[in-house]
């Protein structure tokens, strides 16, 4: 049986719009509004801010097979970071060597996506990509 650990990025009830909208990088900005809208299309729910600066939507638990460790998080989101757009979407970065291979500037991290602006990507592909990783 996996233990459950409490973490400090959690939940709040801070307005997702407002926190976009006080974002000064104007680019930024925008990009999030849409990424809000793909995210919100694919996963059919209404996001939520985690902590300070995390936009999430759904609701998961994720089992280390390491440790048994469990912790509630969300099933994909985003924070429009100062260095670049990152994009959490809970899935193997690997196994979307193909999407990323057509998808444009970007980095990866585990399970993160790094892109600097929209306009760097293929939207259809990043498109796809945030569907997958809803189901």
């Amino acid at each position: 049986m996996g233990k459950l650990v409490e973490i400090k990025t959690k939940p709040t009830s801070s307005s997702v719009t407002s926190f976009i909208d006080s974002i000064s990088d104007e680019q930024k900005r925008k990009d999030s509004h849409v990424i809000l809208k793909l995210m919100e299309k694919a996963i059919k729910e209404k996001p939520k801010m985690w902590g300070s600066s995390m936009i999430g939507f759904g609701d998961v638990r994720y089992k280390s097979p390491a440790t048994g460790r469990e912790v509630d998080w969300f099933k994909i989101g985003f924070s429009p970071r100062k260095a670049n757009l990152s994009l959490h979407l809970g899935i193997d970065i690997k196994q979307h060597a193909d999407d990323l291979s057509k998808l444009g500037k970007h980095k990866t991290g585990v399970g993160c996506l790094y892109i600097n602006k929209l306009e760097d990507v293929d939207i259809k592909v990043l498109e796809k990509m945030i569907a997958t990783a809803a189901k």
